[in-house]
C-alpha cells in the first residue's frame, strides 16, 4: 500500500480547511451552524467574555451571519447540542450514548471516588433536589463553604459538579455563563437517552480523535484518545488499534515532510486531502462569501488550529495565551489574538471591548513579518475583518490609538473610513 506524502504547508492548509477557516466561510446562519458544529467535531467554551467568549470567537470564523443566540437555541432549546467536560466542549447530543461509558469511568478517578466516599448525603440531598425543584444553579443549593476549591466554593457546587461530570446531570441552561443544572433524563432527547457498551464507545472515540485533529499523529492520538475513553493507552495497544482502524478502512497513513513517523486521517478525507495537495480546493469547502484572503479572522484563545501548540506546528508561529501571567510577564497582552490571513498566521492583536463606551479597543498589534504590514491587501483584510468582527461583538466603533506602528494605523483608519462610506 502506498503512502501519501505530503509538505508542511498541505497539511497546513487541510488542518485549517477542515476545520472551515480556509478559504473562507463555507457555512452560514442557523442551519450553517448546526452543520459548522458537526463537521468541526467539537469546539471549546470558555467563560472570560473581553471581547466575546472563546467559543463564540471560534464560530464567528467559521459560519456567516453567525449570532450567539442560534448556539443557545440549539443548545439549550433544540438539545441538538450539549456542553460538557472538565475541558468544557461543545458536542453534538447524537454522541451522548457514547460520552455515557467516560462519564461512567469519571466515578472511579481517585479525586471523585474519593469525593463520592466522603459526601454520599450531599449527594443523595443534591439528587432529590433537583428531581424536585430542577433546574437549579449552584446558587439555589445550600452549602457549607469550602476552602480555596477551582470546582465552587461550597461543598453542594462541587457536588452538582460532580454529577454532571458523572452523567447523572445536564445543562439545561446557562444565566450568563453559570451552570443551571436538570436530570439528564429530562434533558437528552429520548433516541439519544441510552448508553453505548464500552466497546461502541471506543470505538467511536479511536475515530474522532483523528477526525477532531485532522491530522494526528501516533502520539497525539494515543494521548487524545486516551483522554476520551478515561483509560491510560499504552504505545504497543495504540498501534496495534491503529492499525487496525487502517485495516478496516475508517483511517488512511500518511507522511509529512520534515516529521518523523507516520500520520493519520480519516480514510474519506482522503479525496480531500489529495485536491489540497496539487493546489486545488476541494469543492466542499467553496466559500460562500469573502474568502480569508480578503477578510482576516482572529482566531479564539483555545481554537483547534492553533492551541496547544499547533500555531507552533502548523504555522511555525508562537502563540501564547497570557491571560493567566502577571502583566509584567507578558510578552503581547492580556487577551491577544493570532490573526490568520489566507491559510497564514501573520500578526496577533490584543483587543478589549468597552461595553460602557461601545467601543472596540485595539491595545497591541504585532505583526510576524514587517512586509505583511506594508501590503495594500492585508491592510484592506485587516480592516474588513475589524469592521466584521467590530458588527458581532456589537460595538459601534474601533480605536486604533494603541497601534504604534503609524504607517499601518493610517492605512488602516483610512480603510475603515473608506469601508464605511461604501458601506
Amino acid at each position: 500500500m502506498s503512502i501519501l506524502t505530503i509538505s508542511p504547508i498541505t497539511t497546513r492548509r487541510f488542518v485549517v480547511g477542515k476545520q472551515g477557516l480556509w478559504p473562507g466561510r463555507r457555512w452560514q446562519g442557523k442551519r450553517g451552524l448546526f452543520d459548522a458544529l458537526h463537521a468541526i467535531d467539537a469546539v471549546q467554551m470558555d467563560p472570560l467574555n473581553v471581547v466575546a467568549r472563546s467559543h463564540q470567537i471560534a464560530l464567528w470564523g467559521r459560519v456567516a451571519e453567525y449570532r450567539p443566540d442560534d448556539l443557545a437555541t440549539l443548545l439549550y432549546e433544540n438539545r441538538q447540542f450539549f456542553d460538557y467536560g472538565g475541558v468544557l466542549s461543545i458536542h453534538p447530543m447524537c454522541e451522548l450514548p457514547y460520552w455515557r461509558p467516560h462519564m461512567e469511568r469519571r466515578k472511579q478517578e481517585p479525586r471523585w471516588a474519593a469525593f463520592a466516599a466522603e459526601h454520599p448525603a450531599l449527594l443523595d440531598r443534591l439528587r432529590a433536589e433537583v428531581a424536585e425543584q430542577g433546574p437549579i444553579a449552584n446558587r439555589d443549593v445550600a452549602g457549607i463553604a469550602l476552602p480555596r476549591n477551582y470546582r465552587g466554593g461550597k461543598d453542594s457546587s462541587v457536588g452538582l459538579y460532580y454529577l454532571w461530570l458523572t452523567g447523572e446531570l445536564m445543562i439545561h441552561h446557562r444565566n450568563d455563563f453559570e451552570r443551571v443544572y436538570d436530570l439528564r433524563e429530562r434533558i437528552a432527547p429520548s433516541e439519544f437517552a441510552h448508553a453505548a457498551t464500552d466497546a461502541e464507545a471506543e470505538a467511536f472515540f479511536a475515530r474522532k480523535a483523528i477526525s477532531f485533529r485532522g491530522i494526528i499523529g501516533e502520539r497525539d492520538w494515543k494521548n487524545i484518545a486516551s483522554f476520551y475513553i478515561r483509560r491510560r493507552l499504552e504505545p504497543a495497544e495504540a498501534k496495534t488499534w491503529l492499525a487496525q482502524l487502517v485495516d478496516e478502512g475508517t483511517a488512511a497513513p500518511i507522511t509529512v515532510e520534515g516529521t518523523r513517523g507516520v500520520h493519520y486521517i480519516l480514510a474519506k478525507d482522503l479525496p480531500l486531502l489529495e485536491t489540497v495537495a496539487v493546489g486545488g480546493i476541494p469543492d466542499p469547502w467553496a466559500p460562500i462569501g469573502l474568502t480569508s484572503d480578503d477578510e482576516v479572522l482572529f482566531l479564539a484563545p483555545v481554537d483547534i488550529v492553533s492551541s496547544k501548540g499547533r500555531a507552533t506546528k502548523l504555522f511555525d508561529f508562537e502563540y501564547l495565551w497570557e491571560v493567566y501571567k502577571p502583566a509584567a510577564k507578558r510578552r503581547w497582552g492580556y487577551y491577544t489574538l493570532p490573526i490568520l490571513w489566507g491559510d497564514r498566521l501573520v500578526a496577533r492583536l490584543d483587543q478589549k471591548f468597552d461595553r460602557q463606551a461601545g467601543s472596540l479597543l485595539v491595545l497591541g498589534f504585532w505583526l510576524e513579518d514587517d512586509t505583511t504590514g506594508r501590503a495594500p491587501a492585508f491592510v484592506l483584510a485587516l480592516a474588513t475583518g475589524l469592521r466584521s468582527f467590530r458588527q458581532f461583538v456589537g460595538a459601534n466603533r474601533i480605536d486604533l490609538t494603541p497601534i504604534a506602528n503609524h504607517a499601518i494605523h493610517d492605512r488602516l483608519k483610512a480603510s475603515l473610513a473608506s469601508q464605511t462610506t461604501a458601506s
